[in-house]
């Protein structure tokens, strides 16, 4: 009669990098985590890795995500997403990791970007046509 393993046992092997990515919720979904390692984003203590990597506890993770750059260093393995705090205690980020995005935040608070500050959008077809109108009647009016 075969037993089945409890799911800690599985995991003193280690875990795939893109499924880790996915529990430690850095990524939304697995196959968008999958898809930042294709693309050779993440990096496994200093190597471009791939998806199947079998990350351990201890490893030095370094990825982007969105537009910051993280390094975060493994402390546990979870095959399953579970809440935040669960997800909190899989890793610990470098000083100089969180040093970083606590300077581009200040950044990008103190410099919005530009397209921002626009209220309107751009012109409706009606807003073209007056603008039209309004060039070419003040400059036959000027004329004469």
């Amino acid at each position: 009669m075969k037993t089945a393993l409890p799911a800690f046992d599985k995991l003193t092997t280690g875990l795939r990098l893109d499924k880790w990515l996915w529990a430690a919720r850095f990524f939304k979904t697995r196959s968008l985590a999958a898809e930042e390692i294709g693309r050779g984003r993440v990096q496994v203590n200093g190597q471009v890795a791939k998806a199947s990597r079998e990350l351990k506890p201890g490893d030095l993770l370094k990825f982007r995500q969105g537009v910051v750059e993280r390094e975060v260093r493994v402390l546990g393995l979870s095959h399953v997403r579970g809440p935040a705090r669960q997800a909190q205690a899989l890793f610990e980020e470098t000083p100089d990791s969180i040093a970083l995005r606590e300077k581009l935040s200040e950044a990008r608070r103190l410099a919005p970007e530009p397209a921002q500050s626009i209220t309107q959008g751009r012109p409706t077809k009606q807003d073209r046509r007056r603008l039209a109108d309004w060039d070419r009647w003040s400059a036959s009016s000027d004329d004469h």
